[in-house]
């Protein structure tokens, strides 16, 4: 089993404040068994509407910055590896990276995952603070455990999710901040279990909670059953994770296999 904890806290604009939040949930983690903890996206802080391009650019820091520096000595004092996501100097003008960083329970940077898919979408537009990534993530290995890295919008593109299960991902990881409105926990229910079932593997979605956003973190398995759902106040699960259970999904529904790329090739699909 790998367990692996899981995160639902709400970020507020103050960094520091969020930082100590995290390292708190670090030693939670750590102290009921975790060999890692994925936080939600916008984990540095919470971007109100009103702020403006430029006043988010100013929060934001490289990766080598201050902020994963402290989750990398945390990660390397508590032995867990952690999945947090921040915003990241871009080099676009007034524009940032939505990224989401793996350090190893060594302390050391594994990857970063910048968003691909940026929500413009039921009257939001993020493409006029962040810039888009440009190319998926190389998967973390977790001993068994082949980690894939999505954010928030990305579980509605399919395509990224099957991209990461072909490359060899057990588990995607999609830290979020889900916003509210009509339906949208459904909506999340429903992506979450969709991308856990065409691709037969754990989806594990660390969500934002307060704030405009819904909660209900997610932990489902490759036959879509919720493992846990952390509904609308902070706090954290540990999850065992049982890897056979992917081989044995995979094994009797072979859909990854199953796919006609001859047929998909002609439509550029």
């Amino acid at each position: 089993m790998t367990k692996i904890a899981l995160a639902q806290l709400q970020s507020s604009t103050d960094k520091a404040g969020n930082l100590r939040k995290a390292r708190g949930f670090i030693d939670d983690a750590k102290s009921k068994g975790a060999e890692m903890i994925a936080f939600p996206e916008f984990l540095m802080a919470y971007s109100p509407g009103s702020q403006s391009a430029a006043e988010l650019t100013a929060v934001a820091e490289a990766v080598d910055g201050p902020f994963i520096a402290a989750l990398r000595e945390a990660a390397k004092t508590s032995q867990i590896a952690v999945l947090a996501a921040i915003y990241e100097t871009s080099g676009v003008t007034s524009r940032v990276y939505d990224s989401a960083v793996w350090i190893d329970g060594a302390g050391n940077l594994a990857s970063v995952y910048r968003k691909l898919h940026l929500y413009d979408a039921f009257g939001f537009k993020e493409s006029d603070k962040f810039h888009p990534g440009d190319d998926i993530a190389p998967l973390v290995n977790l001993g068994a455990a082949h980690c894939g890295t999505m954010i928030c919008y990305d579980l509605r593109f399919p395509e990224l999710a099957r991209m990461l299960a072909l490359d060899g991902a057990n588990i995607l990881f999609a830290p979020s901040g889900w916003v509210q409105g009509d339906l949208k926990v459904d909506h999340w229910q429903t992506m979450i279990k969709a991308r856990a079932l065409e691709n037969g593997c754990y989806v594990i979605a660390p969500n934002q909670v307060g704030n405009i956003y819904t909660g209900h973190s997610l932990a489902v398995d490759p036959l879509g059953r919720t493992l846990v759902d952390l509904n609308e106040k902070e706090d954290l699960a540990v999850i065992d994770i049982d890897l056979a259970l992917v081989d044995e999904t995979r094994g009797k529904l072979p859909l990854l296999q199953n796919r006609r790329t001859d047929v998909y090739a002609k439509h550029k699909i």
